[in-house]
């Protein structure tokens, strides 16, 4: 297979277009048609404003964010906006007023938080969470890599083709020691997981777990409890069989840290974080939404 194209993907946020073919993903999946979006906005619009204890914007591009993540169902999607509500302002000390710049000492600094600079072969974009060796929590605390994750996912959903094919999670283990295992908290794997499952309007396709040794086990006894059926059919456990993943992910489009053809990850944060700094606004916006009180 040819090496993926991924001019338009690399350290760049892909805004305003859909490709033909995911218009057609948006219609089988998500029964995604003119005549059903358009009324499916208006109804969700008419939710919203008869709903005063929450606070969003009711444009017609951010009320598809949450209609693309519940099939365009508006009362799910008001659901989904409630819920995400009540998760922010339960945790207002980590999101509320969060910006862009509160998190970029640690973004570039570190390894943790990473994007595949290619997508998938579905067009997915591929989120690489490094969980071992690569993560020191003395220097990056588990709530500055939630603060992280929660920016990368306020920015993926400005992709139209994010909201639509929706996304992949690889959990990299590698080397994992007990310092990481402590600092994967009950409090931690609760508050995300209720973010992934209640509070995240982006559709999580696949989370693999990759290079997990014996001691993940007391990790995964943490994150268990919180995991519902939905997303548990779409956990996946691989330890260092690469070929397990490669089932889900074509090698074609993964690098060699995965036994993949394409070249070693060389990048990170730092050339990932312009592509951020660029939706300032957004992010800025968006952080004072959820509650209508605080």
């Amino acid at each position: 297979m040819a090496t993926p194209d991924i001019s338009e993907e690399a350290f760049n946020l892909r805004l305003g277009f859909l490709k033909p073919e995911t218009l057609e993903i948006a219609k089988n999946e998500l029964r995604e048609t003119e005549e059903v979006k358009q009324a499916a906005i208006k109804e969700l619009r008419e939710l919203l404003h008869a709903t005063p204890e929450i606070n969003y914007r009711d444009d017609d591009a951010f009320l598809v964010v949450f209609l693309r993540a519940c099939h365009f169902y508006p009362k799910s999607a008001l659901e989904k906006m409630k819920s995400t509500a009540s998760f922010r302002k339960e945790y207002a000390d980590l999101v509320h007023g969060l910006l862009v710049e509160h998190v970029k000492e640690k973004f570039i600094k570190g390894s943790v938080i990473n994007v595949l600079k290619n997508c998938d072969q579905k067009g997915r974009r591929v989120l690489i969470v490094n969980c071992g060796k690569l993560w020191d929590p003395s220097d990056i605390p588990s709530e500055e890599i939630f603060r992280m994750l929660y920016m990368v996912h306020i920015a993926a959903q400005l992709e139209e083709e994010t909201q639509v094919r929706g996304v992949v999670c690889i959990m990299d283990f590698d080397g994992l020691a007990m310092k990481q295992v402590k600092a994967l908290s009950p409090s931690f794997s609760k508050r995300l997981l209720t973010f992934i499952q209640d509070a995240m309007p982006l559709r999580m396709k696949e989370v693999h777990f990759v290079k997990q040794p014996f001691i993940f086990n007391m990790v995964w006894t943490l994150f268990k409890p919180f995991v519902k059926e939905k997303l548990n059919k779409r956990m996946h456990f691989h330890g260092s069989d690469m070929k397990s993943l490669q089932k889900f992910l074509d090698p074609a489009f993964l690098p060699a840290n995965y036994k993949g053809t394409l070249p070693a990850i060389d990048y990170g944060g730092s050339e990932w974080f312009p592509a951020l700094e660029k939706q300032s606004d957004y992010v800025a916006a968006w952080s004072e939404l959820g509650p209508a009180k605080w």
